[in-house]
């Protein structure tokens, strides 16, 4: 396949002239093969308040793109994937110790997500957090989400404790790590560990409230989870000797797409840090990252030895832009976007639920853009949770959400609110609190008293809770299992269970 630059310089320019002509958070394109880089454009600014433009050398945080960098450490001081979290993590309760550390990295340990769990207790995610407070919080977990090996959820928890890991083995900072592997690559990487901590020339992270460009602030101690900071042209250096395996990278991309399965066989998209997927009938690799005012993706083709890095400091989708240029790249037709049914829909009972636009879908929080299959059906375009549904009658979607087989009908509009979850509930081991009111709303755990949010009734004693974490808006679900007792449960974490306290 002849490889088209031309084209995929110009779909590249045009995103770095659009964030030009917006003058407002704007980001870099960077395009290259197994040799290093080959083009890079940038537009918009890093700095708002100071006008400092946004350039391919500009140090912007990489979030979750930067998971893989950990397995690749992890991999190369041998520490054995199979083994359980509690070989080296003795504090950790049962129900996490005895999770393998592959499936902690996999997505497939059913581990509870560290700042979905924090949400859920009132914790915002602007909270200055150690990493001794985070990892108390992991070590009083009661449960798992589900059965490990079972669904594909993602989760940072895995990641954080996998750093603690090498830590332990190592006998270093992982920071020091970072510093290393990069280094030998010709790499600046970074891994500030605290939000204060001064990077010179890093981007200001921004989100737009719906008038106004604010900046974003992270609380949390920065982790192998998606802490690392680096330049637009740094990250394709490493991604092209990561292509190319070169030095430390020998050999490391196929061990960190290598399959890797559920319990019943079956394989999962999502492996070491990165995610496999395919434009047309070529396989690419990728991953995203988030975080307050940081929005991240990379894609490569290996059959190729190409691909491209979209690393911006504006909150808004980059999979899409880095996909159409690796797509004009290599001279491939991007997806056809779903036409879903738009609506809310949920399982007959349990906390799962999603909510369809045309094309897209959030399950249980989680978004996905969706796109037709070519046979009738939908599929998610996984930036990190793989989805292929279809039609099953007028109102409900069945198919594979994350591995699990789901059925989720159509929700009505006049749902009323069940008048068993009415009351005041209280987890006995958290001392968190939620009220549930016979009008419809709900005081939620937050700093200043809580915060009221409007409930969204679904059939058979469940509702979904909306609160606007600032540029994200969370949806727990709130149910009453079988034995009487309120869950509170998003895609991410699941693992409150409340009792009627008056």
């Amino acid at each position: 396949m002849a490889l088209d630059w031309n084209g995929a310089a110009t779909c590249a320019q045009e995103i770095a002239a659009n964030w030009q002509r917006a003058a407002g958070p704007g980001g870099a394109v960077v395009l290259f093969d197994r040799d290093g880089v080959r083009e890079a454009f940038a537009g918009g600014l890093a700095s708002i308040e100071y006008g400092v433009p946004f350039t391919p050398q500009t140090p912007n945080r990489f979030a979750s793109i930067s998971k893989h960098i950990l397995a690749v450490a992890l991999l190369r001081a041998g520490i054995p994937l199979d083994a359980p979290l509690g070989r080296w993590l003795g504090e950790l309760p049962a129900p996490l110790a005895e999770v393998e550390l592959g499936r902690a990295l996999d997505m497939t340990g059913a581990l509870p997500d560290m700042m979905e769990a924090f949400w859920h207790q009132g914790v915002p995610f602007t909270a200055t957090l150690s990493a001794e407070e985070v990892y108390a919080m992991a070590c009083r977990f009661p449960a798992l989400n589900a059965e490990p090996g079972t669904e594909m959820a993602y989760s940072n928890t895995g990641w954080r404790l996998g750093q603690r890991i090498l830590e332990q083995v190592t006998g270093k900072p992982y920071k020091e790590t970072v510093a290393e592997l990069s280094g030998e690559l010709g790499a600046a990487f970074r891994l500030p560990y605290d939000g204060s901590e001064i990077v010179p020339g890093l981007a200001t992270g921004y989100w737009n409230d719906g008038s106004a460009w604010r900046r974003g602030h992270n609380g949390p101690h920065f982790s192998a989870s998606g802490g690392i900071v680096g330049s637009a042209a740094d990250l394709a250096g490493w991604a092209s000797a990561l292509l190319a395996g070169r030095g430390p990278l020998a050999g490391m991309l196929e061990r960190l797409t290598a399959p890797r399965h559920f319990a019943d066989g079956s394989e999962s998209v999502y492996r070491l840090g990165l995610v496999c997927s395919r434009l047309g009938e070529t396989r690419i690799v990728g991953h995203g990252g988030s975080l307050a005012g940081y929005r991240n993706h990379f894609w490569m083709s290996p059959a190729h030895g190409v691909g491209v890095v979209v690393l911006s400091n504006r909150e808004e989708e980059a999979l899409w832009p880095a996909l159409t240029v690796l797509a004009a790249l290599l001279a491939q037709e991007l997806p056809a976007i779903a036409q879903a049914p738009v609506g809310l829909f949920a399982s007959d009972e349990g906390p799962f639920w999603a909510e369809l636009a045309s094309d897209s879908i959030s399950f249980m929080g989680g978004f996905e853009r969706l796109i037709t299959d070519g046979d009738g059906g939908l599929r998610s375009l996984p930036a990190y949770l793989d989805i292929r549904l279809r039609r099953d009658g007028e109102d409900r979607l069945s198919g594979l959400i994350g591995g699990v087989q789901r059925s989720l009908a159509r929700v009505p509009a006049d749902t009323p609110l069940d008048a068993r979850l009415v009351g005041r509930w209280r987890d006995p081991r958290f001392g968190t609190e939620i009220e549930i009111r016979a009008d419809g709303t709900a005081l939620m755990p937050w700093p200043s008293g809580g915060t009221v949010s409007r409930l969204t009734a679904l059939p058979n004693g469940r509702a979904l809770a909306s609160h606007q974490h600032g540029p994200w808006l969370a949806r727990p679900c709130l149910w009453l299992d079988a034995e009487g007792s309120l869950r509170v449960a998003g895609h991410r974490a699941r693992i409150l269970q409340m009792q009627r306290a008056g």
